[in-house]
């Protein structure tokens, strides 16, 4: 029995020194907590990080679709993204306002807010659009070709003939009818103050006789240096 004895009393006190060695030993730290991701979720929404709040939501669905705290995250955002498309367009961005519904729409298909009359005001916007446009683009279409001037810049320099009467004629007559189409005022840029007098009846008989009361200025500048020339500039509409 001793010999037992021995060896169960050395195997007991092998046993408390382990114990106590494990008792002293240093903790080891735990990792870190990976950061909330639904509190990251929350914040992106209401920072307005739409598109990164959505990207994040669909991760986390992928992850656990069954959670059901995803639901209302999901109809937070497409609320968001529903303000967001209101916010816009009364700022007169159509295209951003029903990029923003499509969002909204997507996340949320079965809310009556976005199957309703949510896109009646961008279908008003839109109509508002393309009547401008339309209206815009008959208006060009109405409108002659210009003679002389770029309808588009702000203002058209025309050099003149004026060694060449025949020639100088012509050009008067085409400087007149963009003067009357597009609203014109002329500036006469001449080298000698003789110059100046001639050139202005002509113009202005042919203007009053297009049209007889149009409203427009007709100046002149002497440039010693400078070739004869008329400066138009159409009135903006």
């Amino acid at each position: 029995m001793k010999p037992f004895a021995s060896r169960y009393l050395l195997l007991a006190a092998f046993s408390l020194i382990l114990g106590a060695c494990q008792s002293h030993a240093p903790e080891t730290a735990a990792p870190p907590a990976a950061p909330d991701a639904f509190l990251q979720l929350q914040q992106n929404i209401d920072s307005g990080e739409l598109a990164t709040a959505e990207d994040q939501l669909v991760a986390l669905q992928k992850q656990s679709p069954d959670d059901p705290r995803l639901e209302p995250y999901q109809r937070q955002l497409a609320e968001a993204y529903l303000q967001r498309s209101q916010i816009v367009l009364q700022k007169g961005d159509v295209n951003a306002a029903a990029n923003a519904l499509a969002r909204a729409r997507a996340l949320m298909p079965k809310a009556p807010a976005l199957t309703g009359g949510a896109n009646g005001p961008i279908r008003q916007a839109r109509k508002a659009e393309l009547d401008k446009a339309e209206a815009a683009l008959q208006a060009a279409e109405a409108k002659p070709a210009a003679k002389v001037i770029d309808p588009t810049a702000e203002s058209s320099p025309v050099a003149l003939n004026i060694t060449d009467g025949r020639a100088l004629q012509r050009q008067l007559d085409d400087i007149a009818t963009d003067v009357v189409n597009y609203h014109c005022d002329v500036i006469v840029v001449v080298p000698r103050t003789q110059d100046w007098p001639w050139l202005q009846t002509l113009l202005t008989k042919r203007v009053n006789k297009l049209e007889p009361g149009l409203a427009w200025k007709l100046e002149h500048k002497i440039l010693r240096n400078s070739p004869a020339q008329m400066v138009l500039t159409p009135r903006k509409q």
